[in-house]
């Protein structure tokens, strides 16, 4: 992979299966916003960039030569998507997602922030999330600046303890507000370690951070898939149970048995089959009502 320099950042050469959209748009995080020219801007560990992508070549403006080897690892880009998709194509459902989500990459997002997200995520809407997100941001992150506007980072656990449960109300937690504050605290009391959790199997974490609050299994396996490289990890939400009952299981099968045959028969691929399969339900049969 090449990598250049422009005169707003660095750009990337020839990347192949990966696409903005499908990347930023898959529910994988909240930070990234769409701009009207097909670019995307978004705040990522601290660090402010719009990304393009011109033919195969990525551009990022705003990021530093020297952050060159940060955004490989955040997007992901070492990884040969290729074989991944070629194995999961061999199943007949999976060909059919992956040709429409040709170009997920799973991002590798702080620990910290993902935890803290997908608990606002709980029984919400993206819109929200992500309203309520950047609202916590402005209030307990730091300003940076890209192109002459400003943005906000996300709050370290330091940062976020500052806030009670009435002041995370007001920014959109809701019931939410109580357990953002109690793990913060875990988090920043050291009562629970995410470093420690992140080296554990993919069972042993998911029970680790199911003992905080506001997370339950479905929580658990998108922190370990996005943030902890987990990528055995499979999060059943409404659409990926709707999918999965629709083509490989009964109507009425519970979500931990759901999570058990798609970890047993996509192996080490079953978070990409997550994401691949994600995308379809809520993007294309969504539309069809979930038909073939």
């Amino acid at each position: 992979m090449e990598k250049e320099t422009f005169d707003k950042g660095i750009v990337f050469k020839n990347i192949e299966d990966f696409d903005l959209k499908h990347t930023f748009d898959c529910g994988q995080c909240f930070r990234w916003i769409e701009n009207n020219d097909g670019s995307f801007t978004g705040v990522a560990f601290k660090k402010a960039v719009r990304i393009y992508k011109k033919d195969k070549d990525i551009y990022i403006e705003g990021a530093e030569y020297n952050d060159a080897e940060f955004w490989k690892r955040y997007l992901d880009l070492n990884r040969d998507y290729k074989a991944i998709k070629d194995e999961l194509s061999k199943d007949e459902v999976m060909e059919k997602a992956i040709k429409y989500g040709w170009g997920i990459r799973i991002l590798n997002q702080d620990m910290f922030e993902t935890v803290i997200s997908f608990i606002i995520s709980a029984n919400n809407r993206i819109p929200m999330i992500k309203r309520t997100i950047e609202n916590i941001c402005r209030e307990y992150g730091d300003v940076i600046e890209l192109s002459g506007k400003k943005y906000y980072t996300f709050p370290s656990p330091k940062e976020l303890a500052k806030a009670n449960i009435k002041d995370l109300e007001n920014l959109g937690c809701g019931f939410r507000a109580k357990y953002i504050v109690d793990t913060t605290k875990d988090i920043l009391n050291g009562a629970c370690d995410l470093d420690s959790i992140r080296k554990l199997d993919t069972d042993d974490a998911q029970r680790e951070l199911m003992k905080l609050k506001g997370i339950g299994p479905k929580v658990a396996d998108c922190i370990l898939l996005f943030s902890m490289g987990k990528h055995d990890a499979f999060p059943v939400d409404v659409w990926v149970k709707r999918v999965m009952q629709y083509f490989y299981l009964a109507p009425d099968v519970s979500l931990k048995k759901i999570r058990d045959f798609a970890r047993k028969k996509f192996g080490n691929y079953a978070g990409f089959a997550q994401e691949y399969l994600f995308y379809y339900a809520r993007e294309f049969m969504g539309r069809e009502g979930l038909s073939k």
